[in-house]
């Protein structure tokens, strides 16, 4: 598919047409440092005011988020709040969207930056495209010197198997893409997001778009970015809840996505049967190692081509980040399976989804 600019939309003086209603959906919970910066972006959106509802699903927050909507929406009275007492991500999706009066559904998360004309671009790649959900490629971007590290490590292919929307120079069809951007019937006929989901929820949803039939599309003109967690504890806690949750969508579809969402649990699974096996039997050992060196060779080498790219200052911690994308997901998926297998169907769920 051609490359798609702005003006490819401005070819009538129908407003309907050139500028649908879009409803920018936003779920959050106890988001008091960035809310406000987020809804100040939306505002400055290029895309015609007039023609934007901005609904914001609230899990309840109690640090202060409700009061700064409240005046927020007080002052603006496109801004609506919706509550979400589940507290999770897919059931305030599924709310904002229930209760959007747009055609058109724009994804929007508190712990990023958009460009300007992110909501306009959105619905220009959506309405020439044939595409069911479009996005931007997934870019990271940090503030300490550990989150631009992890930031450097999150575009590597070490990190994310290769994954299309880490690539931050590729456009094209993708498995899945960052936050999304769809017309508001194509959710309402896949059944919306699965609320059983407390982590993959948006993965699960491009997956059912895919094996319907549909088609997902990232364009280098929607142009975002994402400040990933900022310390190494809160990402391999993310991952492993990622990890954890993968598991519910594979056992729901029967088969993964790809690939890549089973190998780092079966490098986790075979490191650690082979410490416990050279725990009684020291001749094991050398299974153990042959595990562990080559994952050494490749990480190291990874933060080094990682380091060459960004900046030689965040050698040091790259293999750090990298294993605590690696271990912590593959973690994270055992756990799962285990889960799966002794019957807790259905695990307790957390706030981590909303809250950082």
């Amino acid at each position: 598919m051609k490359s798609i600019r702005s003006t490819d939309i401005y070819t009538t003086k129908q407003t309907d047409v050139i500028f649908p209603l879009v409803t920018v959906i936003v779920p959050c919970r106890n988001e008091s440092k960035f809310i406000e910066s987020l809804i100040n972006s939306l505002l400055e959106q290029d895309y015609p005011k007039e023609k934007v509802e901005i609904i914001i699903a609230d899990g309840m927050s109690d640090d202060g988020t409700r009061e700064i909507l409240q005046s927020f929406s007080s002052r603006y009275p496109r801004i609506k709040i919706v509550d979400n007492p589940e507290k999770i991500v897919s059931t305030g999706l599924n709310a904002a969207i229930l209760h959007a009066k747009g055609n058109i559904i724009v994804r929007m998360d508190c712990h990023t930056k958009y460009a300007s004309n992110y909501i306009t671009e959105c619905v220009n790649v959506l309405k020439v495209s044939d595409a069911d959900n479009v996005g931007g490629p997934w870019i990271a971007v940090g503030i300490s010197y550990l989150q631009k590290a992890i930031a450097a490590a999150f575009q590597s292919p070490f990190s994310c198997g290769g994954a299309g929307s880490h690539r931050t120079t590729f456009e094209g069809e993708v498995d899945t893409v960052y936050l999304g951007c769809w017309r508001k019937d194509t959710l309402l006929k896949l059944g919306l997001f699965d609320e059983s989901l407390v982590r993959n929820q948006d993965d699960e949803l491009n997956y059912r778009i895919i094996r319907s039939g549909g088609k997902i599309w990232q364009s280098l003109n929607i142009k975002s970015w994402y400040y990933p967690r900022p310390s190494l504890k809160a990402l391999f806690k993310q991952y492993y809840q990622y990890g954890y949750w993968k598991v519910r969508v594979i056992r729901k579809h029967g088969r993964p996505a790809s690939f890549r969402h089973i190998v780092p649990a079966a490098f986790v699974f075979a490191a650690l049967t082979s410490f416990i096996t050279s725990i009684f039997s020291p001749a094991m050992r050398i299974s153990l190692i042959a595990v562990l060196a080559p994952y050494a060779v490749f990480n190291f080498g990874a933060s080094v081509i990682t380091a060459k790219k960004t900046s030689w200052s965040y050698l040091p911690v790259l293999p750090l980040v990298f294993g605590a994308f690696h271990f912590g997901y593959g973690l994270g998926f055992l756990h799962g399976l285990v889960a799966q297998w002794l019957g807790l169907a259905r695990c307790t769920r957390t706030v981590t989804d909303l809250s950082r």
